[in-house]
């Protein structure tokens, strides 16, 4: 009895393997149709030149359409989705996996312009290269993953490892170089040449990086141009700014419309408005606006400003287009002594404890003019020369000499002499003028002494010509 149990149990439990072989059979041959489109599936050369190396490449290809041409489909899965694209060319692993009838697109590494469907006229060369592309255009791809987040983005180049990693709608960028333009998502028009160059952009447009690390941390600014090792390295989202050499706007963040040509030229600026030329120009500026700097480089907090060569360096100033040319309505430009230019103001809104000058002008009775050449190293002509010496000058008031930055008199301020002489000119003027009133009474006492003496003149001269009589005692 126990032993027909078992038997009967043995034969059901074979039963059960039979039955599950067989669903599993039928499963498989169920639903071998739906994913095998082509039977057999492709392998070397088919019609219309299309050609298929690789287990299930060219798996869905419709090759009743004539003009389903040309397609080339190289390694595991290549152009696997492909139904009617034509001109396609994958290499690789996967490579155009997704695509069903996007065309003349070249695919080499694995899963290179995989998700790509509709795309056309795409180049991607790399793993994972262009990968997730799905119906954007004439995208180019050259390096790992190059472009390989990109979705719709179209007209973009990337070349180099990760160049353009993250790009997913930007359009019309150039990357070359590893990691440049790495997580732009939305930036288009940019062009970044150089390892990391515009590494952190976004949604920046229409800049250009041309440089290891140039505008390496822009994120959200526009129309920036970088050219050099990490010029405009920490701009974020500062607008239309030009930096030519390395280092050059390094620091800029948010400033904008800045020009900077030389090796770390406004190097730490932030501010806007600034032009800096030259080794280091403007590297001072930090926050100022609206200055210009030439081989100088500035102070911080500068507004404003032109500064124009360097102290220590730069002895001598020649300018075209100043000498002989007339200005009518100029006025006198005076030089201080740190190089500061500017012409001396004489309105009261800029004047202070305003008073008669009276008797502080009479040092200049002391004051000794003199003839003189200059030395041979400032004036090789020896021209004769006519003024005063400024320590001289200092002996008598040190208020009319001007000090150089050691403190030594340098040279005589000319113009607050003139004013002195205009004060000692018009005290004695008005002497003069008191003298001729003097003069003009003076004179009516004379004439009227000299008419009184004509008068007494005339009688004694009638007196003298009138007849005697004499009269006589007898």
């Amino acid at each position: 009895m126990k032993t027909t149990i078992l038997q009967s149990r043995n034969s059901m439990n074979r039963s059960h393997v039979r039955l599950a072989l067989l669903l599993i059979s039928l499963a498989w041959f169920a639903l071998s149709p739906l994913a095998r489109a082509v039977d057999p599936p492709p392998d070397g050369g088919y019609p219309h030149r299309n050609t298929a190396e690789g287990t299930d490449a060219l798996f869905n290809l419709d090759t009743s359409q004539p003009y389903v041409s040309d397609n080339t489909a190289t390694g595991f899965d290549a152009l696997f989705s492909n139904t009617i694209g034509f001109g396609n060319t994958a290499n690789g692993s996967q490579a155009l996996y997704s695509n069903t009838t996007g065309g003349n697109n070249t695919a080499d590494g694995v899963d290179a312009l995989y998700f790509n469907t509709t795309g056309s006229g795409n180049t991607a060369t790399g793993w994972t290269a262009l990968q997730s592309n799905t119906t954007a255009n004439f995208n180019t791809a050259s390096g790992y993953a190059a472009l390989s987040k990109s979705t719709t983005g179209e007209g973009n180049t990337a070349n180099g490892a990760l160049a353009l990693f993250s790009n997913t709608i930007g359009a019309n960028n150039t990357a070359s170089g590893f990691n440049a333009l790495e997580f732009n998502s939305a930036g288009s028009a940019n062009t970044a040449t150089g390892e990391s160059a515009l590494l952190f952009n976004i949604t920046g447009s229409d800049n250009t990086a041309t440089g290891s690390q140039a505008l390496w941390g822009n994120g959200f600014g526009n129309e920036n141009t970088a050219n050099g090792s990490s010029a405009l390295f920490s701009n974020t989202s500062g607008n239309t700014n030009t930096a030519i050499g390395a280092g050059a706007l390094h620091t800029n963040e948010i400033g904008s419309n800045n020009t900077a040509a030389g090796v770390n030229a406004l190097y730490k600026n932030t501010g806007d408005n600034n032009i800096a030329l030259g080794v280091s120009a403007g590297f001072n500026l930090h926050t100022g606006d609206n200055n210009i700097y030439v081989g100088n480089a500035g102070n911080n907090g500068d507004h404003n400003k032109i500064r124009i060569g360097t102290v220590d360096s730069h002895k001598a100033t020649f300018i075209a287009g100043i000498s002989g040319v007339t200005v009518p309505a100029g006025v006198g430009v005076i030089v201080g002594t740190d190089g500061k230019l500017g012409t001396v103001v004489s309105s009261e809104r800029f004047k202070d404890a305003i008073k008669p000058m009276d008797k502080a002008s009479e040092v200049i009775h002391s004051l000794q003019p003199v003839t003189f050449r200059y030395k041979k190293e400032l004036d090789p002509d020896g021209i004769p020369q006519f003024g005063l010496v400024a320590e001289d000058v200092a002996k008598v008031n040190s208020d009319l000499v001007a000090r150089d930055d050691q403190g030594k008199p340098y040279s005589v301020r000319y113009e607050a002499v003139n004013a002195m002489l205009l004060n000692e000119f018009l005290k004695e003027h008005r002497t003069v003028q008191e003298l001729k009133t003097t003069v003009v009474q003076q004179q009516r006492q004379i004439d009227a002494l000299t008419a009184g003496l004509q008068k007494v003149s005339a009688q004694i001269e009638l007196n003298k010509s009138a007849p005697q009589t004499v009269q006589n005692s007898q």
